[in-house]
């Protein structure tokens, strides 16, 4: 009778350890994909995930090198001042920061990057930007009131979004009187267009950058966020971040950017809703 019953408490002991380690392991991490495929769905991902809508996918990273203690400051010409028609002469002072040079990190390879390096990017009046590479330059403006937007620039062209990387500043050209209230409030919630621009071709159409600049406001679910309707399909973006669009059609391809309140209301502002095509080579 020994026997039998050392083998049923043998068996029993094993039986209770092996039920012991399978429920030890560890559960399995699953991450799913946000979006829908649904012809005219909207998208909202969580933070680091990609969205992917009608053959469109957009994707944030932020993995870009890090510059936190760049700094930018223009120091001409100065808010308010009025100025002559014609050339207006822009001077930057900037620190822990170098112009012309490659910003290196996984993403310089991935999208079109400019050959010349780091740059200042120059925006008046929301328009399409232009690149420098020096901190002494001069750019036609018309007669009038103008706002200028300047921020610091990867080589990528991917934006510096923290404080101090970027001015805002409202400036008169010519006699034109200036009006009794400024075009911009640049205290209140602004945004501005910056890339996608022009055309993109070879392995620079494969992956393309979206990125724009916000001022006075944070984007987060349930608050202030981005509406992107690309190609007539809507993503809506809860985190200032840059995003890499995949999927484009070649031809002309139109994006649709909109600062709106967590209700879905477009946020007043004179910028707040841009739109601009550009060109995917075929």
């Amino acid at each position: 009778m020994k026997r039998p019953f050392w083998l049923l408490c043998s068996t029993t002991i094993t039986l209770a350890l092996l039920a012991s380690c399978e429920t030890s392991k560890p559960a399995t991490d699953v991450s799913a994909t946000a979006g829908s495929n649904t012809p005219g769905a909207t998208s909202t991902a969580a933070s680091g995930e990609s969205m992917e809508s009608n053959g469109i996918r957009l994707t944030p990273f932020s993995d870009s090198p890090k510059f936190p203690e760049a700094q930018m400051q223009m120091r001409a010409p100065v808010a308010g001042a009025t100025l002559p028609s014609g050339e207006v002469a822009f001077d930057y002072q900037t620190t822990n920061f170098q112009l012309t040079k490659m910003s290196g990190g996984p993403h310089m390879a991935e999208m079109a990057n400019s050959m010349k390096g780091q740059h200042i990017h120059n925006i008046v009046d929301n328009q399409p930007y232009t690149a420098h590479y020096d901190t002494k330059f001069t750019k036609a403006i018309p007669d009038g009131q103008h706002v200028v937007l300047s921020f610091l620039s990867r080589s990528y062209h991917e934006s510096l979004k923290h404080l101090g990387a970027y001015d805002l500043t409202v400036i008169n050209v010519g006699n034109t009187p200036a009006p009794a209230t400024p075009i911009i409030d640049v205290k209140a919630p602004n945004l501005f267009y910056s890339r996608p621009k022009d055309t993109y071709s070879g392995v620079d159409a494969k992956r393309i950058m979206l990125d724009f600049y916000l001022v006075n406001t944070k984007l987060e679910p349930g608050g202030n966020r981005v509406r992107a309707t690309i190609n007539g399909t809507e993503f809506i973006l809860n985190q200032w971040l840059p995003y890499q669009m995949e999927g484009l059609p070649a031809g002309e391809n139109t994006v649709k950017l909109e600062l709106i309140d967590g209700s879905g209301n477009m946020i007043a502002g004179p910028y707040n809703s841009v739109t601009r095509t550009f060109t995917v080579a075929p």
